[in-house]
C-alpha cells in the first residue's frame, strides 16, 4: 500500500497518476481544510478533492509531527510526497521508505517555493528532482533529475503545471524501481545547497528602489494564484502581470499615467503593470482600471 502527500494543483497530476496506472493508493494525507474568501467558507485542497472522488481515505492532521501514528499504523510499504506544505517527523521516515517530486534541481532552492524563486531571480532553466526523503528539510538523495527552460512568458501558474506533469512522468518511470528498492541515488553536494523558503507576507511586496527585472520578476512568481503587492495611500494593489516600459525618466516609485497605461519608475526605468487588483475591487486591465479610478489621479510617488 502506497501513501501520497500533497496539497496543491502540482501534487495532483502526479496522485492522479499513481491512482490510474493502478497503484496501491490506500491513505491520501493533505493539509486541514482552510477558511478562504469573504463568505469564510471551508475549502477542500485540490489533493483531497480528488482523493475524494475516487473513494480514497483522507487523512488531515493539522500538525502531522504529533499526529503521524496513523500513517504508521497503516504499514504502508512507501510514501510518495509531492508539495504537501510540512516537515515529515523523523519517527515516520526511520519507519517508513519515502521519496518526494521537488519543483527544483536539487540541491538547488530546497525549501517551500523553488518554483517561486525560480522566477524570482530570472533563471533560465529549473526542473524536477526525484528524491528520497530525510529529516533535514530536502537533503536527500537524488534519485533522477529532469531539466525544463523558463520561457520569458513563463509565470508562476504556467512553470508550476509544466513541473507537476513532468515531476509525473519523472515518479511514473522509476515508480516501479524504488518499490523494490532497485534504484541508484546520488547525495546531494552540500556546498552547492540554496534555500527558497516557503514565503511570507513581506516576501510578496513589490520594492520600486530596485530594479525593474526584480520587480517584473517578483510579479511574475506570485501570479496568477497571489499577486505581488504594494500600498499607495494607504491602499493595498495586487499586480498579476508587467512588462517594461519604453518610459525611462521616472524616479524610484514615480507614478505616471498616460492615456490607458500606468507606469511605476524603478531603481533604472520603469516598470508597466497590465494587470491589477485593487483592494475592494475585481481583478482587471489596467485599461479598464483606469476609466473610474480615483486612486492613481494626478499621480503621485509610492514611499516604500
Amino acid at each position: 500500500m502506497i501513501v501520497f502527500m500533497g496539497t496543491p494543483e502540482f501534487s495532483v497530476p502526479i496522485l492522479e497518476m499513481l491512482i490510474k496506472e493502478n497503484y496501491p493508493v490506500g491513505l491520501v494525507v493533505t493539509q486541514p481544510d482552510r477558511v478562504v474568501g469573504r463568505k469564510k467558507e471551508l475549502q477542500k485542497s485540490p489533493v483531497k478533492q480528488l482523493a475524494e472522488s475516487y473513494g480514497i481515505e483522507v487523512f488531515q492532521p493539522e500538525k502531522l509531527r504529533l499526529d503521524y501514528q496513523y500513517v504508521i499504523d497503516k504499514k504502508p510499504s512507501l510514501i510518495v510526497t509531492a508539495s504537501y506544505g510540512q516537515i515529515l517527523p523523523k519517527a515516520l521516515l526511520d519507519t517508513i521508505p519515502a521519496v518526494n517530486i521537488h519543483g527544483s534541481l536539487l540541491p538547488k532552492y530546497r525549501g517551500g517555493a523553488p518554483i517561486q524563486y525560480a522566477l524570482f531571480n530570472g533563471d533560465k532553466e529549473t526542473g524536477i528532482t526525484l528524491m528520497e526523503m530525510a529529516f533535514k528539510m530536502d537533503s536527500g538523495a537524488m534519485i533522477e533529475k529532469r531539466t525544463i527552460e523558463i520561457l520569458d512568458s513563463d509565470d508562476y501558474g504556467t512553470l508550476s503545471q509544466k513541473l507537476s506533469y513532468i515531476g509525473r512522468d519523472l515518479l511514473k518511470e522509476n515508480i516501479d524501481k524504488v518499490l523494490a528498492k532497485n534504484y541508484t541515488a546520488i547525495p546531494q553536494n552540500e556546498d552547492e545547497v540554496t534555500f527558497a523558503f516557503t514565503l511570507k507576507y513581506e516576501d510578496e511586496a513589490l520594492d520600486f528602489n530596485k530594479t525593474v527585472f526584480w520587480n517584473h520578476n517578483r510579479i511574475r512568481g506570485l501570479s496568477p494564484n497571489v499577486g505581488a503587492h504594494f500600498v499607495y495611500r494607504n491602499v493595498l494593489v495586487k499586480v498579476f502581470k508587467s512588462h517594461k516600459s519604453d518610459i525611462m525618466d521616472l524616479n524610484p516609485g514615480e507614478i505616471r499615467i498616460i492615456g490607458k497605461r500606468l507606469v511605476i519608475g524603478c531603481l533604472d526605468g520603469g516598470i508597466e503593470l497590465d494587470l491589477i487588483q485593487q483592494a475592494g475591487k475585481k481583478l482587471m486591465p489596467v485599461r479598464d482600471y483606469l476609466n473610474g479610478q480615483t486612486l492613481f489621479e494626478n499621480g503621485g510617488i509610492i514611499n516604500g
